[in-house]
């Protein structure tokens, strides 16, 4: 008997935890509203990388936060989301064993994390490449997922 409720029990948080609410984001390009999440049922977030080289980087945490490295090698605060449906259906378009996402991100202050409105939101794609295993940031920073 303990057994069986230790079973519902973890049960029951399992299911919980698998239809919690999706977290959406509401931005605004151009005059134009986007909504943004950072889950769309695939391992995204961690650390991209060029082919080959250890930097620049670039960083996604969980939490919608992260970081860019440029060219230059200066690291710059990021929020970041994919674009979804206003209920927080990812948007994407279905490729030969790949699927393409619209990836939105703007810099954020180190001490605020918060938006910052003097910075536009900005566009790049995200593509995840099944067979290969790899997630593509602007089709050059790259990182391998498990499935």
């Amino acid at each position: 008997m303990k057994n069986f409720y230790l079973l519902t029990a973890a049960l029951l948080i399992s299911a919980t935890n698998s239809y919690a609410q999706i977290k959406v984001t509401k931005i605004k390009n151009s005059n134009k509203d986007h909504y943004i999440a950072t889950v769309i049922g695939y391992p995204i977030t961690g650390l991209y990388t060029y082919v080959n080289q250890i930097e620049p980087t670039t960083l996604l945490n969980e939490d919608g936060t992260g970081f860019i490295q440029n060219e230059d090698l200066i690291k710059e605060n990021i929020l970041w989301g994919i674009e979804c449906s206003e209920s927080g259906i990812p948007i994407f378009k279905e490729g030969f064993n790949s699927a393409s996402y619209s990836f939105w991100y703007r810099k954020s202050d180190q001490n605020n994390s918060k938006s910052n409105d003097q910075n536009e939101w900005e566009l790049t794609s995200f593509s995840i490449h099944y067979d290969k295993k790899k997630i593509y940031i602007s089709g050059e920073r790259f990182k391998e997922y498990i499935e």
